[in-house]
């Protein structure tokens, strides 16, 4: 029992595993196939934003607001834009002279720089900014800065040193941030996985996917981390899994700076998937490219050669498998052709055959008839006849007790299997006719029985006087039957017909008749017949 309750819980999570897989994948492929669209909706509400600028009752306030919200918006998506509105930012933020934007504008702006690799520029704006005059509310934005430096700069040059400066300031910035927030749990999680403890930051990052969504942006982080750590344990299922789910948060979200269609690549690469490989390694270098950030370009140059020669490679052996396809079926059908041509000169030689028969049969009737008349003439001629009428009556003789055999034989088997009960009824119409009253009443229960308010709906939408009722011991009458069957998209009268039994004309002669008893619109009158127990149905 322990062994077989054991093996059913198996069963269930492989199923349960690989059928939430499947639907990861399928909504992969959903949203990928829709990514034009999710950047369509972005640039709409860029565009709404721009268009606040072309007012001229702005305050200067009002204006760093704007190009604020505007930085945000391309800071993942258009790295070139984000910069282009930070620098107006900074212009604003020196003409209000107020230190706080100063210090954010130059902190968002060495953030950028050191994701488009201008790495001298980011640290140049770095050193002139000291932590000691810049307000504390900036403090987590100013180790935010650092802490992004070195990680995209030790992601250029693998140096060690600056992973562990990377970290450094993001322990700073852990004693600084919210402990209840979103963010100060992802960088916790983060420490812990870059610190070694995997099963830990696993399980925190699984813990904070369940309380994300595919429309915040910090999923597209979560499930990365994730598929890093089984990236790390070689698991490629679970690798496909994680970075799907990245992926497909990175796309609704329109973050073109993004890692995750990288490693799906790498992921379908090692598994043999060669076609989604190339898809996934082809959508994030188009990313990086109309992001324009440096290190991602950089990351996805280092693998695209390999997935790109397999993929050609590939893509070679398939034409020269259609090249041999397209040659055999040339061969085939001039085959065909020449079979098509020989086929038909012998039928033409048959037919020619056939005619040559057929005026040799017509001449051998003339012959046989001739012959007939002379043997009439025979003196023979009566001795003849005696013989044929003895041989008749022998012929009749014989075939009477065939039939009779066959008539011991089939009564035999008759009274064995009930056969005169079987072609009685075979002979008769009742069983068609009973037949086709239990087909009607098993259509009228069932329908009934998934919309059992049925009638009582249809009658509302008749005028009071015009409703229409079954008989006693109906479950439904040809008029509510009709319309039963529109309900379940049977909408061609031909069909219908077909089904009950009757001609087209009456079919149709019913609708109408029907029709011209509604309350409401009578165009609209069937469409709303169709939607008859929909609430019901999905609640």
């Amino acid at each position: 029992m322990k062994n077989a309750l054991f093996f059913l819980m198996l069963t269930f999570y492989v199923t349960s595993f690989a059928a939430s897989k499947d639907s990861i994948i399928a909504r992969l492929d959903e949203v990928m196939s829709k990514k034009g669209l999710y950047v369509d909706e972005k640039e709409q509400r860029i565009l709404r934003l721009k268009q606040f600028l072309t007012r001229q009752d702005l305050s200067s306030m009002q204006l760093y607001d704007i190009y604020q919200q505007l930085y945000f918006e391309y800071k993942k998506f258009k790295t070139d834009s984000a910069v282009h509105y930070i620098l107006k930012n900074r212009e604003v933020a020196m003409a209000i002279g107020d230190p706080e934007l100063q210090y954010d504008t130059e902190l968002q702006l060495a953030w950028l720089y050191s994701t488009k690799g201008l790495y001298i520029e980011a640290k140049n704006i770095l050193d002139k900014i000291r932590k000691d005059k810049i307000p504390s509310t900036l403090i987590p934005e100013y180790y935010r800065a650092y802490n992004a430096f070195y990680s995209h700069y030790a992601l250029s040059n693998r140096e060690e040193k600056f992973y562990r400066l990377s970290g450094y300031y993001r322990d700073s910035l852990l004693l600084v941030l919210d402990p209840k927030s979103l963010e100060y749990q992802i960088e916790y999680a983060t420490k812990e996985l870059y610190d070694l403890k995997k099963e830990k930051a696993t399980e925190l990052f699984k813990d904070l996917l369940d309380k994300t969504t595919d429309d915040d942006p910090n999923r597209a982080l979560i499930a990365y981390f994730l598929g890093y750590t089984y990236k790390e344990q070689n698991n490629l299922e679970l690798q496909k899994k994680y970075f799907s789910i990245s992926a497909i948060s990175d796309i609704t979200n329109c973050i073109k700076d993004n890692a995750s269609f990288q490693n799906l690549a790498l992921a379908y690469y090692e598994l043999g998937d060669i076609d989604r490989a190339y898809r996934f390694i082809q959508s994030a270098i188009d990313d990086a490219i109309f992001c324009n950030v440096r290190y991602r370009t950089i990351e996805n140059s280092e693998f695209y050669p390999l997935i790109n020669s397999t993929y050609s490679k590939k893509e070679n052996i398939q034409k020269e498998k259609l090249k041999t396809y397209l040659i055999l079926i040339s061969v085939l059908s001039l085959a065909l052709l020449f079979g098509m041509i020989f086929i038909y000169k012998q039928m033409k030689k048959l037919s020619l055959i056939r005619k040559q028969l057929y005026n040799t049969n017509l001449e051998l009737v003339k012959l046989n008839r001739d012959l007939q008349n002379t043997n009439s003439n025979l003196e023979e001629a009566n001795l003849v006849k005696e013989e044929y009428i003895a041989r008749f009556f022998d012929q009749c003789s014989e075939y009477i007790d065939k039939l009779e055999n066959y008539r011991k034989n089939l009564n035999a088997k008759a009274k064995n299997n009930q056969l005169d009960e079987i072609l009685a009824i075979i002979k008769s119409r009742t069983l068609i006719e009973t037949e086709l009253e239990e087909l009607f009443h098993n259509f009228d229960s069932v329908f009934l029985n998934i919309y059992p308010t049925f009638i009582e709906e249809f009658n509302t939408l008749l005028m009071p006087n015009e409703q229409i009722y079954p008989k006693q011991g109906e479950l439904l009458n040809t008029e509510l039957r009709i319309f039963a069957l529109i309900r379940l998209g049977i909408t061609d009268s031909v069909k219908i017909a077909n089904f009950l039994r009757y001609s087209l004309r009456t079919v149709y002669n019913y609708r109408t008749k029907v029709r011209n008893k509604a309350a409401g619109s009578r165009d609209e009158f069937e469409e709303i017949v169709k939607k008859i127990g929909m609430f019901r149905l999905n609640k």
